[in-house]
């Protein structure tokens, strides 16, 4: 007798928020919803065209648009969705298409819960 073992992976995601917070001193808490808005906006689009790039099999792509989720992460205190982005762009500088396969799913997964995360963040003061 055989058994299927479904497995659903989950990531568990957290929001720096003492960057959160360096960020709405600096900036004020206006202009700081509104760059927080805009790199959420971003991140989406961008994780979209992760999706796509890697589909293709366009790694040149794919690791280009890595790199800019790093930045746009870091910005606004998404520190683990950094990291896996750094993950991806290191999979495919190593050449290595089967983590690759598996960390782009981890981007997808660690990125949604990390939009929702600062979503919902954004009922808390800081």
């Amino acid at each position: 007798m055989s058994y299927v073992t479904k497995i659903n992976p989950s990531e568990p995601v957290a929001v720096n928020n003492a960057r959160l917070g360096a960020l709405y001193a600096e900036m004020g808490e206006v202009s700081a919803e509104d760059i927080l808005c805009r790199a959420m906006e971003e991140l989406a689009l961008r994780m979209s065209h992760c999706e796509r790039l890697f589909r293709t099999d366009d790694h040149a792509g794919l690791r280009k648009s890595a790199r800019s989720l790093i930045a746009i992460a870091e910005q606004i205190g998404m520190d683990v969705l950094a990291r896996v982005a750094g993950d991806v762009t290191y999979c495919i500088d190593r050449k290595d298409t089967v983590a690759l396969a598996a960390t782009v799913n981890r981007l997808m997964r660690t990125g949604e819960g990390s939009l929702t995360a600062v979503w919902d963040l954004q009922d808390i003061t800081l």
